[in-house]
């Protein structure tokens, strides 16, 4: 199937993401009313949000410019001098940002 790429094939799109969107996740809060939550469920849920974290971060510092390393980097250096996650992605993107301003 192919779609021509005009404004409302766009709006279509976009429609239809933010629609599967909504539904996986009000689905996933309806679904998880019928779950007991337990110790091994608990854990699941825990190391879920590490797992897919790591799966969006190790492409980038695999595949990543010099500049995504860097804010890599620095992003985990502030976030274990601070431990706050705010100041450690705003650091992480102000090295990104100077990197390839000034390089």
């Amino acid at each position: 199937m192919m779609l021509e790429n005009t404004g409302h094939t766009t709006l279509l799109i976009i429609t239809a993401m933010a629609l599967v969107t909504l539904v996986t996740r009000y689905g996933g809060v309806f679904l998880m009313g019928f779950i007991p939550i337990n110790r091994r469920v608990e854990g699941f849920i825990n190391g879920m949000s590490g797992s897919v974290l790591i799966a969006l971060i190790l492409p980038m510092a695999v595949e990543g410019d010099t500049a995504a390393r860097l804010a890599l980097l620095t992003t985990l250096l502030v976030m274990l001098w601070l431990k706050k996650p705010l100041p450690a992605i705003t650091a992480g993107l102000l090295m990104t940002a100077g990197w390839r301003y000034f390089i």
